[in-house]
């Protein structure tokens, strides 16, 4: 388990580049840059800037019917998407590849995907042996083998078990236990009672029995089996922890050594499961939640068998539905057209690039920054980065609020976080992945279970530092606390983020955001409980923190208030940690772009000073539109703020940015309570 604070959060947001043949030329004095066309001047900038600085990129970029939401990072991916195809196709041509090798691997895993009339003649017969060894299950130690055959495949039942940092000693990675279990996207979608929520249950077990038959259980059969797995997943949900409660790290950090876990649950056996993962060895691992494994201990002798049976046939079909044959694939997109409001399923060429980039990332990774990676756009990034770690410098060193022992802590945090642009110095090793042109299911489930034991692997072993929690052609970006480093892969350094051309205040309000954003995270809710060595480990003056709590809190209140799609509340708690870094990113690349020697020669480009471009810069890059089921899901599970709060939101805070484009009250784009963190 890993608090890795991102940027954004986007199930299908995978890749990009610095650059590639469309990239455009902008000189340093151009508007073009600016994106000044995205403009909707109707709307009031003092009232919401969001829309003034986007609507018009918003009426002319409609959802597709495909996307559940579609923004500045649906069209970077889309471009990423088109050249990695490329590549995958040329992989999948070349029969001649050495066997063992990346390219023989992604070339067999794109054609197995592509290969449309297999899949359809097979339907749910390469599943066969896995639905056999359910139905074998005569006792409660069959169960707990199975269930563990069945997790090291990828199936998601009962719990979650991986490996962690350990929090207390960020030296050594230590086995993790997490709730787990659920079908629906989040414990709330089980658990709220407004009719959106209900309207989704009833959905999901309507999805449940259709699938069922699709196996071929009689319609009434399977309508009573979607009663009972959408009963044993209520129970898991009511035992689950909110998403709120897992961001305090406290909380989530429970050690325990055999004879504890033995007490939590006396009637599932952990010596058995280790040996059946391959660990026998493991002495003790941190149970994230100790109340949901007492619970569902519970639910061990309570339920029966046969209910058991139904519930990991569930989850092993919901699981590889999407890499079966038509009707598994049409039925398993209805449920997710419930979710997100997406009205078409994508084209199978952008599914099996979606999938196959999960299960081989680092590989087409490598081969991709091989052609695409610019080292010129490295170093112009690795400036900007330094110039913000200045900027947080000089105001840890005089923030007036702290006190001399918490600075000199927090100065000594900064000066050991380390900072990694592009791509990993050592690439995945993927010679133990067996991959090749049978049934496709087959494939993901080979992948599955190589990056598993991957990460079982790890567990009683030093942290190995090279290691990137995210491929190099990801549109995203993460600082991880418990390795106190910040991550900018290559996937996200072009337009609108970072343009080598573009004048220097719209990359600072933009790349210099994001990295601002994520150094921030250093200090955030959740960051600033881990010291400079990523261990969970106070350091902090009583005084200090009580003052840094309270800021935090302005945070929560704050856009507690808002809402979205009508009446969704955001939550302040959940969204906290990502408000405050958007807000101490904004402010220390500003900071850092004053005082850069871009600034003394910056130039008012079409009427706009060098700080409105920024703040421009800045709004465009979360220029998005969301459906309303989608909005449900983020504001539900995501901790990022919706978009248009994270530039209104944070932008309410700034008296740089009243003064930049002179903003006055009464305005909903100045806070009267100002949040200020750092």
């Amino acid at each position: 388990m890993r608090f890795i604070s991102c940027i954004i959060v986007s199930t299908l947001c995978f890749s990009s580049t610095i650059f590639s043949a469309d990239t455009k030329t902008h000189k340093a004095n151009s508007p073009e840059a600016l994106h000044l066309n995205w403009l909707d001047t109707s709307v009031s900038k003092d009232q919401d800037f969001y829309s003034y600085a986007n609507g018009t990129w918003k009426k002319q970029n409609p959802i597709p019917p495909a996307y559940s939401s579609w923004g500045t990072f649906s069209i970077l991916d889309q471009r990423a998407q088109k050249i990695i195809h490329t590549m995958l196709i040329e992989a999948a041509a070349n029969k001649t590849a050495k066997v063992g090798s990346i390219a023989q691997k992604v070339g067999d895993f794109y054609y197995s995907g592509m290969d449309e009339a297999s899949i359809d003649q097979l339907g749910a017969k390469p599943l066969q042996a896995e639905f056999d060894r359910i139905n074998s299950i005569k006792n409660l130690s069959d169960l707990q083998t199975v269930m563990t055959e069945l997790q090291l495949l990828g199936v998601d039942v009962f719990f979650g078990f991986g490996s962690m940092q350990d929090y207390k000693n960020s030296k050594e990675m230590i086995g993790v236990a997490e709730q787990g279990g659920l079908g629906l996207p989040d414990r709330d979608y089980y658990l709220k009672n407004d009719s959106k929520f209900k309207q989704i249950r009833e959905a999901y077990v309507k999805h449940i029995a259709k699938m069922f038959e699709l196996l071929g259980d009689a319609p009434v059969i399977a309508a009573a089996e979607a009663d009972v797995v959408m009963t044993i997943e209520m129970k898991f949900a009511k035992a689950s922890m909110s998403q709120t409660e897992q961001r305090d790290p406290h909380a989530v950090y429970n050690v325990k050594g055999i004879r504890e876990l033995n007490g939590l649950t006396p009637d599932f056996s952990w010596p058995q499961y280790f040996t059946a993962i391959g660990l026998p060895k493991i002495k003790r691992i941190n149970v994230a939640m100790p109340e949901f494994f007492k619970k569902m201990n519970k639910q061990l002798r309570r339920v029966a068998l046969d209910d058991w049976k139904i519930y990991l046939r569930w989850h092993l079909l919901d699981a590889f539905a999407p890499y079966l044959s038509k009707p598994f694939v049409n039925q398993y997109f209805r449920m997710v057209s419930t979710l997100t409001g997406a009205q078409k399923l994508l084209p199978r060429w952008k599914r099996v690039v979606n999938t196959e980039n999960a299960a081989l990332g680092f590989a087409i990774g490598k081969l991709y920054v091989e052609k695409y990676f610019s080292p010129s756009a490295k170093e112009e990034v690795l400036a900007i980065l330094k110039n913000i770690r200045q900027a947080l410098k000089e105001d840890l060193e005089t923030l007036n609020w702290m006190t001399p022992r918490t600075r000199q802590a927090a100065l000594k945090k900064l000066a050991l976080m380390e900072e990694r642009v592009g791509y990993p110095d050592k690439w995945w090793d993927y010679s133990e992945l067996f991959i090749d042109r049978g049934p496709y299911v087959l494939n993901v489930i080979r992948a599955n279970t190589f990056l598993i034991k991957r990460s079982l692997n790890k567990i009683g072993k030093p942290v190995d530092r090279s290691e990137w929690g995210m491929t190099p052609q990801t549109i995203n970006a993460y600082y991880d606390p418990s390795m106190n480093n910040i991550n900018i892969p290559a996937g996200i350094l072009r337009a609108p983020f970072f343009d080598p051309s573009a004048p220097a205040a719209i990359n600072y309000g933009a790349i210099g955001f994001v990295i601002g954003h994520e150094m921030t995270h250093g200090f955030d809710d959740q960051g600033a409980q881990f010291d400079g060595n990523g261990n969970l480990k106070n350091w902090w003056t009583a005084e200090d923190l009580k003052k840094f709590q309270n800021a935090t809190n302005c945070i929560v209140n704050q856009f507690s208030q808002y809402k979205v799609a009508g009446n969704l509340a955001v939550q302040g708690k959940l969204v906290v940690g990502e408000a405050t870094a958007d807000l101490g990113g904004l402010t220390l690349a500003l900071h850092a772009f004053h005082a850069s020697k871009a600034y003394k020669s910056a130039k008012t480009i079409d009427g706009f000073t060098p700080d409105q471009q920024f703040f421009l810069a800045a709004a465009h890059i979360w220029a998005a539109n969301v459906r309303p089921e989608q909005a449900q899901n983020l504001v539900t599970t995501d901790p990022h703020p919706p978009m248009q709060y994270r530039v209104n939101g944070s932008f309410a805070n700034m008296p740089q940015f009243q003064r930049a484009f002179a903003t006055s009250q009464p305005s909903s784009m100045i806070n009267s309570n100002r949040c200020v963190i750092w």
